[in-house]
Order: structure tokens, then C-alpha cells, then sequence
């Protein structure tokens, strides 16, 4: 079984200590996926509308959150 796999289950947990770490887990992975494809996206040419609508939230939410890494 993988680390995501294994994070993922132990979301579950009726443990809320291991329920929890394993949520703040899953964030920082969803937060590091996110910034990789946005920043395949861009130097595909996307445009941020594009990124906006997949990932379905406004093009100047997703514009300002990762502008600050120059894509």
C-alpha cells in the first residue's frame, strides 16, 4: 500500500490525533499536486481562465494565489 493510500485511510481514523495528522497530511500533498500542475499548465500556455475552470474556482482566485511564483 502507498504513503497516499495509507494518509488517506488513516482520514478515517476515529482517532482524532491520527485523523487530523493524517488531514494536514493530505493538504500539504493536495497544495504540492495543485502548484506542479498549475505550473504545467502555464508552460503549456493555459491561460489562468483555463486553470481557473478545471480546477473550478475564479480565474483572480487562482491568478493571486500563484502569481507570486512568476507562471
Amino acid at each position: 500500500m502507498s504513503d497516499a493510500t495509507k494518509v488517506a485511510a488513516a482520514a478515517s481514523s476515529r482517532d482524532p490525533a491520527v485523523g487530523l495528522a493524517a488531514v494536514a497530511s493530505l493538504r500539504k500533498l493536495l497544495e504540492s499536486l495543485e502548484e506542479l500542475q498549475v505550473s504545467n499548465a502555464r508552460a503549456q500556455g493555459w491561460s489562468w481562465q483555463q486553470i481557473a475552470d478545471a480546477l473550478q474556482v475564479s480565474r483572480q482566485a487562482v491568478h493571486k494565489k500563484y502569481r507570486r511564483y512568476g507562471f
